[in-house]
């Protein structure tokens, strides 16, 4: 039977890993695992399909991905993959590929025996350690790696609808969505920009009814494709009174220079607001919206087996 060993394994894992580090702020799953497939020469074997539909080479990655994640080399967040400052030394400590998978594999192992309940002593997890990548199934630990990988997968379909959608709303039913989130957390809102200019400001909310106590909340919106630059922060920054704080949300989300900006800033209190921050705390506030609210973006949470933390 064809076979993926460790050490082919080890080589896809470091080549993930050197396109990952291209990117910083990391990449969505599938841009990550569309450039792995164009950097290697996958075999036959690898580029072909399970039975139960999807490629091979791209199970094997995602399977593998679970050590490195568990060893503190991976993030996964929404979908979006990014290697650690642990993961870079990792890339450097073990050059070789084999070795590089198996100390993942290790990593994985001593995770797994810290966890309540676990068997610490499963000789199937000593044996697997040493077989080849596609030679270990019907184990616990495949099991528990299998529902990760489905997880993964589950949360990169969900975000990359909901993000579409948020990106291809209409910009003032965006606005709208961020004054219903602002009362959702019991902020007054008190006035929304109608249509045409608004001076820079989008949204005016109080931490009590009548206004009577600072801070007064300034937020921008921007529904865009483009991260906000150094210069657009600074432009709404200008608008900012002394007792004021600036809330910036913006889809696209912010340059590093704009995010430095907003980070060192002495005199302007100002928060941004990413597309990913912005649904986290929609998730979060999600029983407090109104029914008219919750319309602008529906969920619907899906109970199904999840993978141990």
């Amino acid at each position: 039977m064809a076979e993926i060993t460790r050490k082919r394994t080890g080589e896809l894992l470091q080549e993930l890993f050197a396109i990952l580090l291209a990117s910083p702020a990391g990449l969505p799953a599938r841009e990550a695992l569309h450039q792995l497939a164009a950097s290697v020469t996958l075999t036959p074997y690898e580029a072909g399909e399970y039975e139960s539909g999807g490629r091979r080479f791209e199970k094997v990655v995602r399977f593998a991905t679970v050590d490195c994640v568990k060893a503190g080399w991976l993030v996964k967040d929404k979908g979006t993959w990014s290697v650690t400052d642990e993961g870079r030394q990792a890339l450097q400590a073990y050059p070789h590929p084999e070795e590089f998978y198996r100390r993942a594999v290790k990593l994985y192992a001593e995770w797994k025996a810290s966890q309540p309940n676990s068997d610490t002593g499963s000789a199937s997890t000593m044996a697997n350690e040493l077989k080849p990548a596609d030679e270990i199934s019907a184990s616990p630990d495949t099991s528990a790696k299998a529902v990760s990988v489905t997880f993964d997968e589950a949360e990169e379909q969900a975000w990359s609808e909901i993000s579409a959608y948020l990106k291809a709303m209409n910009p003032y039913d965006f606005q709208d969505l961020v004054a219903d989130l602002l009362r959702a957390m019991s902020y007054h809102v008190n006035w929304v920009s109608p249509p045409g200019k608004d001076g820079g400001v989008d949204i005016l909310a109080w931490p009590d009814p009548l206004g009577t106590r600072p801070p007064r909340i300034k937020v921008q919106v921007k529904r865009q494709q483009q991260a906000v630059s150094v210069e657009g922060l600074r432009s709404f920054m200008a608008v900012l009174g002394d007792n004021d704080v600036g809330l910036f949300v913006c889809t696209g989300g912010f340059t590093k220079d704009a995010e430095y900006e907003a980070r060192t800033q002495e005199k302007r209190r100002i928060t941004l607001i990413g597309l990913e921050k912005l649904f986290d705390l929609w998730v979060e506030h999600y029983d407090r919206l109104s029914d008219q609210a919750r319309r602008r973006l529906p969920l619907r949470p899906i109970r199904f087996l999840a993978p141990l933390n």
